[in-house]
């Protein structure tokens, strides 16, 4: 079983910054496609950003230019580093290692971290 233990989360004013960290349990991390994914209270999870095994990126329109996916395959670690912060951000972000070509697939996923955005 994988897993995924996500940091990095908390309290930040409206224009701060925050790195999330995922570090996963598994030496085929390198092989897989992984996301970041986000839940507001009352909402859909959504996915905010992913990154293929080959280190092709890509994002959700309302944080394109904001946050930036990248990943350290050596260790075991996929981060999201998040500027010019927006009360809307707020939620709680999970991270998904994925098992199949996209991130969409089955997979697995982390326990959360909650990012607060005050205004």
């Amino acid at each position: 079983q994988v897993q995924l233990v996500e940091s990095g989360g908390g309290l930040v004013q409206a224009g701060g910054s925050l790195r999330l960290s995922c570090a996963a349990s598994t030496s085929i991390f390198g092989a897989n496609p992984m996301g970041w994914y986000r839940q507001a209270p009352g909402k859909q999870r959504e996915l905010v950003a992913a990154i293929t095994s080959g280190g092709t990126t890509n994002y959700a329109d309302s944080v394109k230019g904001r946050f930036t996916i990248s990943r350290d395959n050596p260790k075991n670690t996929v981060y999201l580093q998040m500027n010019s912060l927006k009360p809307e951000d707020t939620a709680v972000y999970y991270c998904k290692l994925a098992y199949g070509n996209s991130v969409s697939a089955s997979g697995s996923w982390g326990q959360g971290t909650q990012v607060t955005v005050s205004s």
